[in-house]
């Protein structure tokens, strides 16, 4: 069975940054996060990871995971959100206790989403895929994005609904930063394989594709161990978004998932809106997912509020949903069971 946290009001919520912390000249953005927290409510306690960047990493990976451990073990955090992901959290795992990981929640997304895939697939934790830290400052927040309270906050047995977003932001622009966070500017809209209603039912696994592939074959990506251990006789429904990867790229990394297994038992896949997904010789994104669709017969849905152009929904790994998608609009009713 799957095991949800809670996050209870006023908890202390920990920052550390197990792949990227942020350069001094960005410091400012990381203080107004913590600010808007506690202007929530919530105690904040900031590691000295946050702070700090050189070679691609916050800090050492022995440092990066030490201090994670000690949040985790931190009785009185409720919650761990890193300030945003980075390149290179893959090399705290081996100093990682899963053993002694608590039924507390990790959220994030990017670099993040493999520490979340990986906690989920191991212990059986529930983890958010959702906004990070520095994401959350400033004044106001798009409905989507504060949805991620309301999440968190869902009781076990219950039931949380959300919506496609009416509208994203195309493009970042740190340096004019706003009060309401992101410049929401371009209509939403969810389109799928299928070109007519889709309905999907199943156990959401997923994270930033780009990350979530390295531990294929490793003791942390076990996949059908989880299938076993956690949620035997439901199926998946994966969430997957690209950063970086070219379409033959990803469409290299899929066909791995898909031989080692990763796609067996799965009813559907759900891929976030990408400023990727750079055309190789007229090799579109859209043309690998009519291709997977048609591989592995079940609907695909793209371009959903997922990952590096937000805003996103907050997506709970081990929750069982019920997704539906039409004319453009799409929901998604997470039950925590």
């Amino acid at each position: 069975m799957i095991r949800y946290p809670f996050l209870k009001e006023e908890t202390t919520i920990g920052v550390t940054a197990p792949s990227s912390g942020v350069k001094p000249e960005m410091h400012e953005l990381l203080k107004d996060a913590i600010k808007s927290m506690e202007k929530k409510g919530y105690k904040v306690v900031c590691g000295e990871t946050p702070w700090n960047q050189i070679k691609a990493t916050s800090a050492p990976a022995r440092v990066r995971a030490d201090e994670f451990n000690k949040m985790m073990e931190d009785d009185s955090i409720g919650l761990i959100i890193p300030p945003w992901g980075g390149e290179l959290l893959m090399e705290i795992f081996e100093y990682l206790d899963f053993d002694k990981i608590k039924q507390k929640w990790v959220m994030g997304y990017s670099d993040t989403s493999l520490l979340l895939l990986a906690i989920t697939l191991k212990t059986g934790i529930a983890t958010a895929h959702g906004t990070n830290l520095i994401d959350l400052r400033g004044e106001y927040s798009d409905a989507t994005t504060e949805k991620w309270q309301e999440v968190l906050t869902t009781k076990v047995n219950g039931s949380v609904l959300q919506h496609s977003s009416p509208m994203y932001q195309r493009e970042w622009d740190f340096e004019n930063p706003s009060p309401h966070i992101f410049h929401l500017n371009e209509k939403t809209c969810w389109k799928s394989t299928q070109g007519r209603k889709v309905e999907m039912k199943g156990r959401l696994l997923g994270g930033c594709v780009d990350t979530i592939r390295h531990i294929i074959g490793t003791t942390y990506g076990d996949v059908q161990g989880f299938l076993e251990a956690h949620i035997k006789g439901d199926s998946i429904i994966w969430f997957l978004e690209n950063c970086d990867l070219s379409t033959t790229d990803l469409r290299r990394t899929l066909v791995q998932m898909k031989l080692a297994g990763w796609f067996d038992d799965c009813k559907g896949i759900m891929f976030g809106r990408s400023s990727a997904n750079e055309t190789v010789d007229d090799y579109t994104a859209e043309d690998i997912y009519n291709q997977l669709s048609k591989e592995l017969n079940i609907p695909i849905v793209y371009d959903i509020d997922c990952g590096h152009v937000p805003p996103q929904i907050t997506f709970i790994n081990g929750a069982y949903a019920q997704v539906e998608v039409e004319n453009g609009r799409g929901s998604v009713l997470q039950e925590f069971i």
